[in-house]
């Protein structure tokens, strides 16, 4: 996950490039009509182009969630459809389809999710993002995925990121990001998050690897694989569900110990002062 997502920065106008301008306008492929709000259509060359080059910057900067966003976009391939099909096959994920909820502070009230019982999954993820000091208002919206269907599901993916965090019980830090991704890629089949699982840990220290292969991967593979696919789950119709016992009915189980941000209690305390404000909230529902 990462946390400074922003928009694709406009390509620089300086007449001192170092690579020739090639015009690739008259070998399109694709429709230049967009499909949907935002949609950026691509011909094969350019999307392979972007692939690389955002592989590339992502290597060399983990902070670019632009480029991040735009390599899970160029390299899903397959994948986007075979989640489709996978949600296609579930009652809870054709709901989805059909309903195409958004997670972000406009949709869900926070303060309402505060006023759960302990032990909910509404309760639980309100007091996530305390304890990790985030918010679900910065993911990066689809650009480059010629389906809006598809378009859908990749943007599902991404805010339910959290929600993967959340019911894992991982804070938001490299080590325990790797371990979702490798997580991600056997559960969900993403090529990006198999990517990031094979090159993100070279920037960790020697004794941070160590721990993430020794600990953390082999419960990625294990639990990742025997898991329900995490895309089928309607999240924001299970706010007041007991955490156990959604975790046992997705087949779920927590990794080994991570280092928190912020202590627990502390996390509590402040999603508790969240919950007298509910009645002046923004006048979205808990079930979104």
């Amino acid at each position: 996950m990462n946390r400074f997502l922003t928009g694709i920065p406009r390509t620089s106008c300086r007449k001192t490039n170092l690579l020739p301008v090639v015009n690739v306008a008259t070998r399109r492929t694709v429709t230049s009509k967009p499909a949907y709000d935002g949609h950026i259509p691509l011909n094969f060359f350019e999307n392979a182009f972007l692939a690389v080059g955002s592989a590339v910057m992502s290597l060399a900067d983990p902070r670019r969630g632009d480029m991040i966003a735009a390599l899970g976009e160029t390299t899903a391939g397959p994948a986007l459809p075979r989640l489709r099909d996978l949600m296609l096959e579930s009652a809870e994920g054709r709901q989805i389809l059909k309903d195409r909820p958004r997670v972000n502070s406009q949709t869900v009230d926070m303060n309402a999710l505060a006023r759960l019982p302990e032990g909910t999954f509404g309760q639980a993820y309100v007091t996530w993002l305390e304890r990790c000091g985030v918010t679900p208002d910065t993911r990066e919206p689809v650009h480059y995925i010629d389906d809006p269907e598809l378009a859908y599901v990749m943007q599902r993916y991404r805010e339910c990121h959290d929600f993967y965090h959340c019911i894992c019980n991982l804070p938001v830090n490299v080590s325990s990001e790797l371990a979702l991704k490798f997580f991600e890629f056997v559960n969900l089949g993403l090529p990006v998050a198999g990517i990031s699982a094979a090159f993100g840990h070279l920037r960790l220290s020697w004794p941070q690897r160590q721990r993430l292969f020794a600990e953390y991967v082999p419960w990625a593979l294990k639990c990742g694989s025997s898991a329900s696919s995490l895309i089928t789950v309607y999240w924001e119709k299970r706010w007041e569900q007991d955490v156990d016992e959604m975790k046992r009915e997705l087949g779920l189980w927590d990794p080994p110990e991570a280092k928190w941000p912020k202590p627990l209690s502390e996390a509590k305390a402040a999603a508790e002062k969240r919950a007298p404000l509910s009645s002046q909230g923004n006048g979205a529902t808990p079930s979104a």
